[in-house]
Formats: structure tokens, C-alpha cells, sequence
């Protein structure tokens, strides 16, 4: 399978069939945290960079060859190696996978796309959005995501915002917490009062498990997140 990957076992998304819609590390981020490593196409632009067709036609044969398998799943995940919203045909690719399979449809998303209008048209018939938020000031933001020039915290914010007011659908925001970067806990408190303003269904916890793009990145203790799940409220989880 070219887009296909999985399933993969999750806490999060239990059993899921992950696909791909982007080449391989195509973003507009370059994570410092990230474990596949270095972007090596940081971009902005929208295209089809692959075609809705072709990634329909894999999972047709995939359904078709492992229907027993398929009935264990609880998602089909729009994600893989890069950012999932700059192919501008997720939008019909969410609508073919509801036309082909009852299953439900979670996009993880870096959240940069979100502050356009479109973007989050096309993202409306999904079940589940897990955007991320990493930092809500512009100087940690960069540090962490360092994000394609141009890319704003705050339109970053404020797209969230929109798409809680759009979108039907659940909102589980996701924060990569690492160790001495942005689990102070005045970001914390800062972060509480965007999260307050984004309304998620959930808020998901992370530090890194895994090598990562950059040396000396770290996880986050234990005790601290739980303290930091505390202060970000019931809605908090650790992943």
C-alpha cells in the first residue's frame, strides 16, 4: 500500500486505519519534537498532492481484502508523514470514505490551516478533529514548531476558535509538552485561558516518548503533568 498504513493500536483513536495525503514530511511545521524527524518540504502551498481517487481506489482493495479487520477499527485516521489539510482535496476525500465505509473519520492536523475559511469547510463531515497547540505565544511557537514564515500564534488561535463554532463534530486538542520549553506554569495558565476560548472536548497531554527531530528534548516528569492536567481542568488527559 503507497497511502495505506496500519492499523495502528492507539489510546487515543483505539484500532485505526491511518492514510496519508501528503509526500513523505510535506509541512509547514518542522517540530523540533517531531519522531520522523526533519521537514524536508516546508511549505505552505495547497495542491493534490495526491489524488483523492487513487487513495480511494487503495482503500477500496484494503476494505475488500480485510473485512474482518475492518470491523475491528474505530477510525480511519487522515494523517501521516506531513500536514494532512494542505491537499486540497481532503475535503472529497472525506466524503468518499463516508460513501465507501460506515466507519468513522478522525483528522490530525497541525492546526496552521485552520485560520482559512476552506480548510475548514472541507474538514465539516469528519467525526473527530485532534488539532495541536504547542504554545499560545508567537516567540514559543516558533521555537517549537518553527513554522513556515508568515505562520501567526494568534490566527492559529483564532481558527480554532472558528472551527469550534463550525464544527459538529468532537474536538480533541492535543499539547506536546517538553521539559523546560513550555511547561512553565505561567504558559501553562496562559494556555488554560486559550483552551478556555477554543472549547474542546478533550485536552490530550503529551511528552515525547520517542527519538526525536532535535537532541536534547525531553519528556516532561510525571508529577508535573499531572500538576499541569490539574490547572488545564477535568477535560485534561496524559497520554
Amino acid at each position: 500500500m503507497k497511502y495505506l498504513y496500519g492499523p495502528v493500536k492507539s489510546r487515543r483513536l483505539g484500532a485505526s486505519l491511518g492514510i496519508s495525503l501528503t509526500p513523505y514530511k510535506t509541512c509547514d511545521f518542522d517540530c523540533i519534537y517531531c519522531q520522523l524527524g526533519r521537514t524536508n518540504n516546508l511549505t505552505v502551498e495547497r495542491k493534490e498532492y495526491i489524488k483523492v481517487s487513487e487513495i480511494i481506489n487503495e482503500l477500496r482493495t484494503w476494505l475488500g481484502d480485510n473485512r474482518e479487520i475492518a470491523q475491528g477499527l474505530e477510525y480511519i485516521t487522515l494523517s501521516g508523514s506531513g500536514e494532512p489539510t494542505l491537499n486540497t482535496g481532503i475535503g472529497e476525500l472525506i466524503t468518499e470514505i463516508k460513501r465507501l465505509t460506515p466507519l468513522k473519520v478522525a483528522v490530525l492536523t497541525n492546526t496552521s490551516l485552520l485560520v482559512d475559511s476552506e480548510v475548514r469547510r472541507q474538514l465539516l463531515e469528519a467525526d473527530l478533529i485532534v488539532p495541536s497547540l504547542d504554545a499560545v505565544t508567537q516567540g514559543l511557537f516558533i521555537k517549537i514548531d518553527r513554522p513556515h514564515p508568515g505562520i501567526n500564534i494568534e490566527e492559529i488561535i483564532a481558527g480554532l476558535v472558528a472551527l469550534r463554532k463550525e464544527f459538529r463534530g468532537k474536538i480533541w486538542l492535543e499539547v506536546m509538552l517538553l521539559k523546560g520549553i513550555n511547561d512553565d506554569i505561567r504558559h501553562i495558565r496562559k494556555l488554560k485561558d486559550i483552551i478556555e476560548k477554543i472549547n474542546p472536548d478533550k485536552i490530550q497531554l503529551n511528552s515525547p516518548a520517542r527519538t526525536t527531530a532535535e537532541s536534547g528534548i525531553y519528556a516532561v516528569g510525571r508529577p508535573k503533568l499531572k500538576k499541569i492536567r490539574e490547572i488545564l481542568g477535568q477535560e485534561a488527559e496524559i497520554f
